[in-house]
Formats: C-alpha cells, sequence, structure tokens
C-alpha cells in the first residue's frame, strides 16, 4: 500500500516531467543544424545550473546565464570528430551501450568548458582566441595560455561548508557517496550510496561540481521526475542495446596460469571475474611523500566553504585515510562512508529507505543527483599520469609574441600549459609554466616539442568553481610514452607501490641461515611430519605458503589436511617487519617481476613450504565424508615435512592418466623428486583422492548456491632475455580447481571460527549483491536473444548461465561474451571489521560463494590480511586451552562436563565463549596475540583494500602495456570480431582472439555512407563514390576513411592502408608469419581472416574481420585501435 501511495502522489510529477525531456529531446535533434552558441544554452537548460549565481536555478536562468558567458569568446564544437577517434576508447573494459540513444549536442557541447584549454584566471587582457573545443581526451585543440573571460561567471556552484554538509547528512538531505566517472564519456559520473540496490547517475560536468575519480562526496538526490529511465525488463530497454560498462566488478581470480604465484594461486575469491582496471606508481617521488613515514596516516575529511574562494577546511574523523598517491577506487563500503557517530543515524537510515522506496516503486527510473561538496578526497588526484600539450602553448605564444617581446619575459607568471591525462576519467589540468620542474623549462625555452612525448605524472592542487579545469603541479618524468620501461614506472607511481628495499631493521627480525625448527616448537607443536604432505603450485613459484594431505579413515571418511605456513611465527607484533609487512600489505605481481611484501629469506626460503626440509604450519584437519559434509575438524598450529613440489601441469597429467608406477621414469620425464620416505605411488594415490573430494566438494558447494562466472585469460609468452613475443588464451583446468577447492574451505573455517569468538573483532570479507542496474541491462540483453535468465540468487544465477553454455555448445565464443556481460553488474569483494557491521550481519555475507562468513587465511606469505586472520585465529585456539583448562580444574571439586574444542569445533559453545570464564579467555589470548582492537582493525581492513586494488590495477595494466606492445610490434593483426551493439554511429565488438571489447565509430566519416535500419536493428555501410559530400560544420570534423577501414585489394595480398596517406602505410603479415609468431593462441590452428567487402550489412550478434593495431604512447594513452578489413577495387 505504500508503494502504490508514493507512486500516485508521483504520477501527475512523472508526466510533467517526461513532457519536459521529450521537448528537450526535440530541441536537441533540432540543434545540430544551430549553431554550438545556441546549443551550449541548452545544455544548461537541461541540468538547471546557474554558472553565474553558483546556485540551482529553473532551466530558463541557467540558459541565460550560461549563454553570457559564452558570448566572451567564440568557440566551433568538434566533439563528433573527438568521439569518433577509436583510440579514445580504454580498451580491455566494456563501453556503456547507449548504442540507439545518440548523445545529445547539449550534452556534448557543455564539455569544452571543462576539457577545453581555456585558462579561467582573471587578467587584465583576454586574447579572444578561436578554436575548436570538444570532448578531448587525448589532445585539446585549445592552447593553454593567458586566456580568460571577460565578466568573470561561475562555472560550478560553491561547495557547502562543513556545518551544512553535516546537517544536511542528519536530515537526510544529502548522502555520503563514492564518485566514480564514466570511462568512456566523461560528462556521465555515478555515485554508489551504501544501501541503495542501483547507481546515482550525475550527468552533467557542472552537476559533478568538480569531483574526480575516488572522491567521497555529498550528493543530493534529484526530485523524481527528473530521474531517467532505466534499461532492462523494467525500464526503457532498446532492442540492440547490451550492457553499461561496470568500474567495479568482482575481484580478480588471480588463476590464470601466468608465471608469478600470487596471479596463478587461488585468491579464495576465484568464483569472481576479471576486472580491467589500469594504472601505475615510482619509487623516486613515492619516497618523497610524507605519507610514505607513516603507513595509516591521519584520515582527513575536506569541505571547501564557500566564504573564500578554495579556502579549505579540515575535518578529522575516525578511520583510517585512503593511502595517499594510490591509484584504486574505494571498495564497495569504505569505512570513510559509513554513518559517523557525530551524524544522526536515524535520519540517514531513513532518508536510505525512502530513497530504497522510491527505487523500488519505480524501477524503471534511474535516480540522479548533483555534487554538493567533497567529503573526501581520492588519493588518486596525488598521482595523475600524463601528456604536456606543449604543441598547443606554441601556438598560443606564436599568436602572442607582441605581447611577449612586450614585457621582455619568456615565460610569463601567468602563463598555463595542459596536461590531458592518460586516464580518461580525469579531467584535463593546467599547470603554471614558471612552476614546471627545471628540466622541462629548458626545454620549453629551446623550442623542444618532444616533451609532449614523454609521460609525467601530476597532483592536483586545487580546483574553484571560477575554473573549469583544476590546477596542478608536476611531480615526476618517466621519460618517452612509447618506452615499455616507463610505462612500467608509471603503472607503479600511480598506484603508490613501494619499491624500496625492506630496512634493516626489518631484516634484522629474521633468523639466519641455515635455518632449523627449534626443538621447542616440534615440541609445542603437532608432529604431521609423518603425513605424505606435498604443495601444487605455478612452476616458477617459490613463495609456497599451503600444502595439501588427505587420508582414508576406517569409517570410509577423508581427513583432509590444508596446512599454511605460519608466517605469524616470523612476523610477530608491532615489530619492524610486521610494519614493512603492513605497509605493502599484499605483493604485487608484474609478470616477470614480483614486488614482495615480505622479504625474500621468509617468503622463499625459512617460510616457505619446501619440499625436503622441517617448516612451521598452521594446519586444519578436515574429516569429509561421501557426501561432502564436514563431519569434524581440528585446527592448530604443527610441524610437517612436505614431500613434494608439483606443478599444476604435473597435477593435470597426473589426474587425466593412468600411471604404471613399475614403468614410469618419473625423473626422466620431468617430475619432481619425492623426499622422505614416500614414493611416486604415495603421492599419486593422494592426488587422486585429494581429487575425487575436491569434485564432491565443488559440486555441493554450487548446489548450496555459489556462482561462477569464467572466462578464458591472455598469457603472455616471454624470450629467454623477458621479451614477450605472443600470447594465448589460457583456460583453468581440473589441477587449479582441486587447490581452489580446499583453499576455500580452509577460509570459510577460518572466517567461521573467528567471528563466532570474537565477533566485534573479526578480519572478514564480504561480497555484496549486484548492481541492480546493471543485472537488469544484462537481462534485457538475455531476453533479446531468447536466453532464459533467473537471477534471483546467486545460485538460480549460476543454474541459468549453465544452462545457457548447454544451449550455446556450439558457439563458445557468444558464451564467452555472455558471461563477460555477467560479470558487469558485479561489486567488489572488501575486508571489513565485522565490529563495523554489528547488528547487520545480514551484510557479512559472500554472494557469489553463498556463503555467511568469508574471511582470508590460506596467503599469508603475500596477504598481510591473512596474518591477522592467522593471529585471531591463534587466539582462539589459545582461548580454548585456557578455558578447557579452568573447567579441568573444576572438576576436581564437582562435576563439571567439559566440551572438547568448544571454539573452533564443529559445534560452537556459545554459552561457554559469553561466560565470565569464557570471555577472559578470549580477552588474555588477544591481548597475547596482539589481535587489533575493532577501531584499528577497520583502518587495516580499509587500507588493505585500497593496496589489493592497486596490486591488481598494476597487473591489469601490465596486461594492457603488454598487448600493447606486441600489437606495436606485429604492426597489424587480423581477427573476427562478433557485434556487442549496433547503432547508427558506432558499433561495440568483442575480439575474442585478444578478449577485450572495443567500439567502431563509423558515423560522419568522409567516403562512407551508413543507412541504420531502426525497425530490423541492421546497419548498412556503403563506400561513397563524393568523398567530400557532407558540408563540414567547422574543420576537421569529418573522418578519414582510413581511420575507420582498412582497405585491401582483391589483386594484391599485401594490405596496405589507403594511398592517400602512403606514410601511414602498414603491412599485414602472412599467415604463414602469423603461425609462426602469434599473438594469441587458443589450442586451435590459426584460419585465414578473409576481408569483407561494401556494401557491408550487419546485425546484431554478426561476426565481422577486423584489423587491430597500437594506438598511442609518445602521443597519448596506450589503446588498440579497431578497424573494419574491406576488400574494395576502390579507394
Amino acid at each position: 500500500m505504500r508503494a502504490t501511495a508514493v507512486e500516485g502522489s508521483f504520477a501527475e510529477k512523472f508526466d510533467d516531467g517526461e513532457k519536459e525531456k521529450k521537448k528537450r529531446r526535440r530541441s536537441n535533434r533540432r540543434s545540430k543544424q544551430n549553431p554550438p552558441s545556441s546549443s551550449a544554452s541548452e545544455v544548461n537548460e537541461a541540468q538547471g545550473v546557474s554558472p553565474d549565481s553558483g546556485k540551482i536555478g529553473t532551466p530558463n536562468q541557467a540558459a541565460a546565464s550560461l549563454g553570457s558567458s559564452l558570448k566572451q569568446v567564440n568557440v566551433c564544437a568538434s566533439t563528433q570528430q573527438e568521439l569518433s577517434k577509436v583510440s579514445n576508447v580504454e580498451f580491455l573494459s566494456m563501453p556503456p551501450m547507449h548504442i540507439n540513444e545518440q548523445v545529445e549536442p547539449d550534452d556534448l557541447q557543455i564539455v569544452p568548458m571543462y576539457g577545453g584549454g581555456i585558462d579561467s584566471k582573471s587578467f587584465s587582457e583576454s586574447t579572444g582566441y578561436r578554436g575548436s573545443l570538444g570532448v578531448n581526451k587525448n589532445k585539446d585543440p585549445v592552447p593553454y595560455g593567458q586566456i580568460g573571460f571577460c565578466g568573470q561567471k561561475n562555472y560550478f556552484t560553491p561547495h557547502w561548508s562543513i556545518e551544512s554538509v553535516e546537517k544536511a547528512l542528519e536530515k537526510g538531505d544529502v548522502f555520503k557517496a563514492l564518485f566514480h566517472v564514466n570511462a568512456h564519456n566523461r560528462i556521465e559520473a555515478y555515485c554508489r550510496i551504501d544501501g541503495v540496490c542501483t547507481d546515482v547517475l550525475i550527468g552533467g560536468i557542472p552537476a559533478q561540481n568538480r569531483a574526480v575519480e575516488g572522491d567521497i562526496v555529498a550528493v543530493k538526490i534529484d526530485p523524481l521526475p527528473l530521474w531517467t529511465k532505466m534499461k532492462g525488463p523494467n525500464g526503457s530497454c532498446n532492442n540492440t542495446a547490451t550492457l553499461e560498462s561496470c568500474n567495479l566488478l568482482t575481484e580478480d581470480n588471480e588463476v590464470g596460469g601466468n608465471t608469478c604465484k600470487g596471479n596463478d594461486k587461488v585468491d579464495a575469491d576465484s568464483e569472481s571475474v576479471n576486472c580491467r582496471s589500469y594504472s601505475g606508481q615510482n619509487k623516486q617521488d613515492a619516497d618523497q611523500n610524507s605519507y610514505r613515514s607513516c603507513p595509516f596516516p591521519e584520515k582527513t575529511v575536506i569541505y571547501q566553504d564557500n566564504t573564500s574562494r578554495g579556502s579549505i577546511n579540515h575535518l578529522v574523523l575516525h578511520g583510517m585515510a585512503n593511502h595517499g598517491g594510490i591509484n584504486g577506487h574505494h571498495c564497495d563500503a569504505p569505512d570513510s562512508l559509513k554513518s559517523d557517530s557525530c551524524i544522526g543515524q536515524s535520519g540517514v537510515v531513513n532518508a536510505v529507505e525512502k530513497l530504497c522506496l522510491s527505487v523500488d516503486s519505480f524501477p524503471s527510473k534511474r535516480p540522479t543527483g548533483r555534487v554538493m561538496a567533497i567529503i573526501e578526497r581520492s588519493p588518486r588526484r596525488e598521482g595523475i599520469v600524463g601528456h604536456l600539450n606543449v604543441k598547443q602553448w606554441v601556438s598560443f605564444r606564436d599568436i602572442n609574441k607582441k605581447d611577449v617581446k612586450k614585457n621582455k619575459t619568456l615565460i610569463s607568471d601567468h602563463e598555463y600549459i595542459q596536461l590531458t591525462p592518460t586516464d580518461s576519467k580525469f579531467p584535463n589540468m593546467r599547470l603554471l609554466v614558471r612552476m614546471l620542474p627545471k628540466c622541462i623549462k629548458k626545454r620549453l625555452k629551446s623550442g623542444d616539442v618532444t616533451i609532449e612525448m614523454d609521460l609525467v605524472a601530476a597532483q592536483i592542487d586545487d580546483w574553484v568553481e571560477e575554473s573549469p579545469f583544476p590546477e596542478a603541479h608536476i611531480l615526476h618524468v618517466f621519460g618517452r610514452g612509447s618506452e615499455v620501461q616507463t610505462q612500467l614506472d608509471a603503472i607503479l607511481f600511480q598506484n603508490a607501490i613501494c619499491l624500496s628495499e625492506f630496512p634493516p631493521e626489518a631484516l634484522s627480525c629474521l633468523a639466519c641461515v641455515p635455518w632449523e625448527v627449534p626443538l621447542k616448537e616440534i615440541q609445542s607443536r603437532i608432529d604431521l611430519r609423518n603425513l605424505c604432505i606435498f604443495t601444487i603450485d605455478p612452476s616458477t613459484a617459490t613463495d609456497l605458503d599451503d600444502a595439501l594431505s588427505i587420508e582414508k579413515l576406517p569409517n570410509g571418511n577423508y581427513r583432509a589436511g590444508i596446512h599454511i605456513a605460519d608466517v605469524s611465527y616470523f612476523v610477530l607484533p608491532d615489530t619492524a617487519l610486521d610494519s614493512a609487512a603492513q605497509f605493502r600489505s599484499t605483493s604485487v605481481y608484474m609478470l616477470q617481476r614480483k614486488l614482495p611484501m615480505l622479504p625474500a629469506l621468509l617468503s622463499e626460503n625459512i617460510g616457505s613450504l619446501s619440499p625436503g626440509v622441517d617448516r612451521l604450519a598452521v594446519s586444519m584437519l578436515v574429516d569429509i565424508n561421501p557426501k561432502g559434509d564436514i563431519v569434524d575438524r581440528w585446527i592448530g598450529r604443527t610441524v610437517i615435512h612436505s614431500c613434494c613440489k608439483l606443478s599444476y601441469e604435473h597435477a593435470q597429467d597426473i589426474i587425466d592418466k593412468d600411471f604404471a608406477f613399475e614403468s614410469s621414469n618419473f625423473i626422466g620425464d620431468g617430475y619432481p623428486r619425492v623426499y622422505s620416505q614416500f614414493e611416486w605411488p604415495d603421492v599419486i594415490n593422494s592426488l587422486k583422492s585429494l581429487y575425487e573430494v575436491s569434485t564432491v566438494l565443488k559440486q555441493k558447494r554450487f548446489t548450496d548456491g555459489a556462482l561462477r562466472l569464467e572466462n578464458p585469460k591472455i598469457v603472455f609468452l616471454f624470450d629467454d632475455n623477458g621479451i614477450p613475443y605472443g600470447s594465448m588464451l589460457s583456460e583453468r583446468k581440473e589441477s587449479h580447481f582441486l587447490v581452489e577447492e580446499y583453499m576455500l574451505l580452509a577460509n570459510r573455517i577460518a572466517a567461521e571460527v573467528i567471528c563466532r569468538a570474537y565477533p566485534d573483532g573479526a578480519l572478514l570479507r564480504r561480497h555484496p549483491e549486484p548492481n541492480m542496474r546493471k543485472l537488469r541491462e544484462f537481462m534485457a540483453f538475455c531476453q533479446k536473444h531468447g536466453l532464459e535468465l533467473n537471477t534471483s540468487s546467486s545460485g538460480q544465477f549460476h543454474y541459468s548461465l549453465e544452462k545457457i553454455r548447454e544451449k550455446l555448445k556450439g558457439d563458445p565464443v557468444l558464451h564467452n561474451i555472455l558471461i563477460s556481460f555477467a560479470t558487469r553488474p558485479m561489486q567488489l569483494a572488501s575486508y571489513f571489521c565485522s565490529g563495523d557491521l554489528k547488528g547487520s550481519e545480514n551484510e557479512w555475507a559472500h554472494y557469489a560463494l553463498a556463503v555467511p562468513f568469508y574471511t582470508h587465511f590460506t596467503s599469508p606469505l603475500r596477504r598481510y590480511p591473512d596474518i591477522i586472520v592467522h593471529r585471531t585465529l591463534l587466539a582462539t585456539i589459545e582461548a580454548e586451552e585456557l578455558y578447557m583448562k579452568h573447567q579441568k580444574a573444576l572438576q576436581g571439586s564437582k562435576e563439571v562436563k567439559v566440551q572438547k574444542r568448544c571454539f573452533t569445533g564443529i559445534n560452537f559453545d556459545k554459552s561457554a565463549a559469553e561466560s565470565k570464564e569464557g570471555r577472559e579467555a578470549l580477552s588474555a589470548a588477544a591481548v597475547k596475540h596482539s589481535v587489533p582492537c575493532a577501531e584499528i582493525l577497520a583502518d587495516i581492513a580499509a587500507y588493505c583494500n585500497e593496496r589489493k586494488l592497486a596490486s591488481r590495477n598494476v597487473k591489469d595494466a601490465c596486461d594492457k602495456l603488454y598487448t600493447w606492445f606486441l600489437l606495436k610490434k606485429k604492426e597489424v593483426l587480423l581477427s573476427e570480431a562478433r557485434i556487442l551493439g549496433l547503432g547508427p554511429r558506432f558499433m561495440s565488438i568483442y575480439i575474442q582472439k585478444l578478449a577485450i571489447e572495443r567500439r567502431i565509430y563509423y558515423d560522419e566519416v568522409e567516403g562512407l555512407t551508413v543507412e541504420w535500419l531502426e525497425t530490423t536493428s541492421t546497419l548498412v555501410l556503403s563506400m561513397s563514390t563524393n568523398r567530400c559530400a557532407f558540408r563540414r560544420a567547422c574543420p576537421n570534423k569529418w573522418k578519414a576513411f582510413e581511420e575507420v577501414a582498412l582497405l585491401t585489394c582483391p589483386c594484391n595480398l599485401d594490405v596496405t592502408m589507403d594511398n592517400s596517406n602512403q606514410s601511414d602505410a602498414m603491412k599485414v603479415d602472412s599467415m604463414s608469419a602469423m603461425d609462426r609468431e602469434p599473438i594469441s593462441r587458443s589450442g586451435t590452428s590459426e584460419t585465414e581472416i578473409d576481408p569483407a567487402v561494401f556494401p557491408l550489412t550487419v546485425r546484431l550478434l554478426s561476426t565481422i574481420p577486423v584489423a587491430l593495431h597500437a594506438v598511442g604512447g609518445d602521443d597519448g594513452p596506450l589503446d588498440i585501435g579497431v578497424r573494419l578489413y574491406m576488400s574494395s577495387y576502390f579507394g
């Protein structure tokens, strides 16, 4: 009834709102024939923003205000040209599929004010420069110099004061939210409010109000009639619409056959799928940053007071700050987004409930809003990598030579130069020329325009409402953008990766080598050296932190042993080594290089479970019945002796083959040595038993509702010198899944034990439910193609995808596409302190694993959270022993029932834990093992989330870099592609050979005629005989034909680009050469790619030939360019 009342109350408003939107859309379509200035007025009419007053006003007021501002500059839009560049789309990321919904001119022409090169500082003179403005993801066509407006106007509304934001949060008038930008369209951003099932659209640069990617902002929700339509089954679903990109997906499945262990070993969230995100950081400047001195800098929450321009007030809140310089998004619900004690939580909760009610009542509507203040600045502001636009600066100086001679100074105090970030989510920035590093100013004075080819890192200093651009200064110069090492340095710098050596104080905490297990430890631990224990890892792994064993019990059950390196024995709390590990938080893997969390002496020697030597471990012995049920378990510290180091390949061979033990020469066949009293038959039998039990566990896990989304991964092939020469698609096999099942089981058990013993102080890991808006879009895509999809739960989701897999057996490429689409709605898994969500235990759950508790326990050599979990688990074990000793002591005077393993066993004794003796035992054990309190643990969780995401960003960026490098060497790669999205302006395609998605823009191309058939969703592309058939609105508006298609003559075996630009000719390798040096292989033979012919008629999911090539490096961000591969006698 309540929902009905809400819907009835808004019905009339909706009608008015929809009518107004239709009028604006009709007006926008007509505006294509109008001058840009009028379109710009319509922009602010749609936004309802008055730059003059800095407040939200009526549409007419906003239009009039912006119109008066634009009269000061004569502009000419060229957004279609910029949007058309294929290289503008960040590859390995799914683009938003607003295929049939063309971007309106008003939306496009608002961009120049914030992406162009206009200095908004007030000067006595204005140049009145004439240039073209547009969407600028690479180079902005407007130079950056002493350019300003007469009659200065505000571009943004002033940020609210601290007091105003706090009062609004208490009342529920605004919400704390994490701010993200669409990588393919910077004028579109979105905010994620904790507790709301869909994100809030922040449309237009004025509404973003100077927020940048990763900021935590105060967002005000627009009235419901202004909300946009939601695509999906309950909304406006386009026939050809596919999916919008998701910048935050579930965490990376780190098993991909890469050379480093950390990227190949299960990360215990392997139900998740790949997330493509790229960024980086360097040592030289990183060491100079103040935050380097402390792993947990104080959190500052920043508001800009509107009483004085640019003044910043700091409000210190409890909690750990985002680590300075970290290039990573916040996870699902950062601590800083939680309601603080000073804020009326009931008001916030009620406001969230009301917003959720409106969202649920109108599923066809997507909430919209605007940023009112920046609560916490993103650390990504401190390491933005990009290129200087030197040529624009030189052009500007040529225009103003007279003024330069008059002033008799080579560089004015008020001259600016523009920096264009390589990450399109960030705005162009302006830098004072006089503040540039000396090395750059020297090159500028000498007229060296090659500075544009260098990658630099800058930090945003300020962004006032009178300026369309943030001000910044340069932190570091990396070198030529086309060099691999330069890019690697930038990746590390951008992600604040620590490159320094471990300090002597940390190394002094470790024992000397050779090292042996002390006799005291052997006597105090359970001795398991008589078990057949072995490791299964990538062949090149050196940090072996987990091993397995199995025994067949007389009752028919199996006792599986999961043995994890006892790193907490070596890394003691509050030591220099602990601080170093905490600061790094995770090992970082870069394909050919590893940056370890712990010194090699520990991670690769005395702490690693190497074969043939005694090692310390924390073991779980789990009794499993034939149905896969856990019937008993034991957890404790042990001494083990691994008898063998198996690779995944060795394990897979054993699973696949029947060995004749007598005739097999394992040593001669490249198999590893077996130590101790065991022989190969013992290892083989144990492995096969482990595999049998793992299949039962896996089947039971999916029956209980788990979800898996997995696609083939790109694996790079390196020569002896570490130079990549090719790549291949690789899929995980049974040996990977075998290890995964036992690691998942151990993590689940550890989570269950610690959260019951310490309900307010357990470090857990949660995975929220999918983003509802993106899930609806995926459902719409499946409905369009006759595929049934049930997303009511993770289990039903998995079952639906398995049915689709069977239905698409003959089309594995389409199935891979669907799995890729299914990952889009998934959100990031994140660490959290259980005390932070006390009373909200339903939010502890892991969606993809379908379990109520989960944590990370199995990789303490490369993840700091695992060390914390080890300490908490060991404290629980010790508390259990203390409590049992106390209870046994009482048995001398009276009967006392003592339950074995009351805290760590299958049946948790809650009454014992809550008793006075139990509480005292748990408290004493927590102090002894230095289990962090809830407040500190929340800080550790937030910090580890950021570092984990930064580590994954490094890996993804390295994958992108090496893919780009291989394509650059090959020049052109031919491949087949499937059309995912289709419309009158561009198509989105999936390239199976590289497992990436790209766009091809074909609107407004010289010599190309586009015919879009709306009713049948069909596209027809034809060559035009008149290559100048279109009237250009302004210079460079139309793309050259060769930007869209690679033409080959049927008579010619070699393929070259259009002869009109012979210097750009690229020759495609013959197929024999491609077979000899493939860039991608998937186990099947290469097939020759035949070009298509004009007229080209395509529909959704059609297969087309494309030509790929490397883009950027010296002149912009790294990218993969894609064109149609066509054959014609003409052109």
